[in-house]
């Protein structure tokens, strides 16, 4: 008797998710969230040393031409350095369905820390060699490696958490983002390494965390997923789903991996094209794209790339700190976001983020536009700006990455992911090219481009994007496959009954 209840207990009763947070599955996140790491760092990186790097470009000139550089090819330069990252990033995101599908997920990301050591070398060096056309191919490069490594990273911790906790460790891609930021605003002032001399040690510092990930990843597990439904291994599925679950029981894994599966058997493979000709994946194809052009369009990277900027028309004394301090609010909700994200939900979050932000927006705007003549106007722009950090970080920054994951099942995920960050990474290039020179037409005023991108999003999330909270990938896909709506009431266990036989 004693034996029985103690099976029954074991087997019936779910594992709290604090549980669930073995080692070998701290270590397989950990290690690769430091690829989102270096794409946050890579971001972040160039705002701080701007003027110092625009006197390397000035002096370089002048010791090839004998003259002074004019301020238009300067801006131009300098608006290439910045947006040359996104450019990088646009191919290297297309590209993360050629390698995840035939290397692995793991096998991935460590292949493509070579990216970030060449680029490394060729920022760290472009000094030396008094050419700022190193600095700007190293910034491709790295712009490549961040790319995949926003493909790579939020499909390999999907696969690897389990579900009660996927939301809460798909955030920790976004984390790893803005601490790479933060640690990038940090040593770029001039106490640091944002110095005449010492900016190529900035810029090269990015070696290391490749170097760190090259040493964890090879302990790191293979996605049990990819195993077990890419190359059709179930022994090592099931012993690498051991080992990160922590117990031998791993039967209902299993059986939700061999579903999807099955679920796969019944359609072909997806190619990108494919992808926007199904009728199939239409719905959320298009929510992945636009959800990721949420988190761009918001005018976050306005805010990263230009803070040091914004913050100095705003009359603020000191800058680079006020940009840290912007940076530390980023670090901090994302922080937030990660312990809310499980208990809120995903569309919530995304709905609360995005109104949070156009309010901030609306508040910056008429910050500036009457700073002087109302001087304190200075510490208003910084708390909308800090505002307008921490509502994006509760939702737009963290949930895109990881939604789009669980929005598509295995088939189609790696050709979904690789639309989405096209998406992302384009808009991305689109804020970093244009926004210096928007800001110079519209002056105070530009944030309001983005309060109307804002609300046009807050609108088309609240009637068009689902909660997929607690679900696992064959009930969210289920639901569409059943025409499902944003305002669905059913609960995960009647989504099992929606359609999981249906034919694709």
């Amino acid at each position: 008797m004693t034996s029985t209840l103690s099976s029954l207990s074991s087997t019936s009763l779910p594992v709290p998710p604090l549980q669930q947070m073995t080692a070998q599955l701290m270590l397989a996140v950990g290690g690769a969230v430091l690829g989102s790491l270096q794409f946050g760092y890579n971001t972040g990186v160039i705002n701080a040393p701007q003027r110092v790097i625009e006197e390397f470009y000035n002096q370089t000139w002048v010791n090839r031409y004998e003259k002074y550089i004019t301020q238009g090819m300067l801006t131009t330069l300098w608006s290439l350095s910045v947006s040359i990252f996104s450019v990088g990033g646009m191919l290297g995101s297309f590209s993360v369905g050629l390698f995840v599908n035939r290397f692995g997920r793991r096998n991935s990301m460590l292949m493509s820390n070579s990216l970030a050591f060449l680029a490394a070398i060729l920022m760290g060096f472009s000094k030396l060699a008094g050419s700022f056309e190193m600095l700007i191919i190293g910034r491709f490069i790295v712009g490549i490696y961040s790319g995949l490594s926003t493909g790579f990273v939020p499909m390999y911790v999907g696969e690897v958490s389990p579900t009660a906790l996927r939301g809460a460790l798909g955030t920790l891609h976004q984390l790893g983002v803005v601490v790479g930021i933060l640690i990038a605003q940090i040593f770029g002032i001039d106490l640091i390494m944002g110095t005449e001399s010492l900016w190529p040690l900035l810029l090269g510092f990015t070696f290391i965390p490749s170097l760190i990930q090259c040493i964890l990843l090879p302990f790191a597990p293979e996605s049990p997923r990819f195993l077990l439904i890419n190359r059709n291994e179930e022994n090592k599925a099931k012993s690498v789903l051991k080992k990160l679950r922590g117990t031998t029981d791993v039967s209902r894994d299993l059986q939700e991996m061999k579903e999807e599966s099955r679920q796969m058997l019944q359609e072909k493979k997806v190619t990108i094209l494919e992808l926007f000709r199904s009728s199939l994946y239409r719905q959320p194809l298009l929510i992945a794209i636009v959800l990721q052009l949420s988190q761009q369009l918001s005018g976050i990277n306005a805010v990263f790339y230009y803070s040091t900027d914004i913050f100095e028309r705003a009359g603020v004394q000191q800058p680079v700190y006020a940009t840290i301090g912007a940076g530390v609010v980023n670090t901090a909700f994302t922080i937030v976001s990660l312990f809310v994200v499980e208990r809120a939900g995903r569309r919530t979050l995304h709905l609360v983020g995005l109104l949070g932000m156009a309010i901030c927006a609306v508040l910056m705007t008429i910050a500036l536009a009457l700073l002087n003549q109302v001087p304190w106007m200075s510490y208003l722009s910084i708390v909308a700006i800090f505002g307008f950090v921490a509502f994006f970080e509760i939702g737009p920054g963290p949930i895109p990455w990881f939604i789009v994951a669980e929005l598509f099942s295995q088939g189609p995920r790696p050709a979904a992911i690789a639309v989405a960050g096209l998406s992302n990474w384009t808009s991305n290039f689109i804020v970093g090219m244009g926004f210096q020179y928007v800001a110079d037409l519209c002056g105070a005023y530009v944030f309001i481009i983005f309060t109307i991108l804002l609300i046009l999003f807050f609108v088309f999330t609240y009637f068009k994007v689902p909660e997929t909270k607690g679900r696992t990938f064959d009930e969210i896909a289920s639901e569409f496959r059943q025409g499902g709506t944003a305002h669905s009431d059913k609960t995960p266990d009647e989504f099992h009954s929606l359609g999981a036989d249906s034919q694709v």
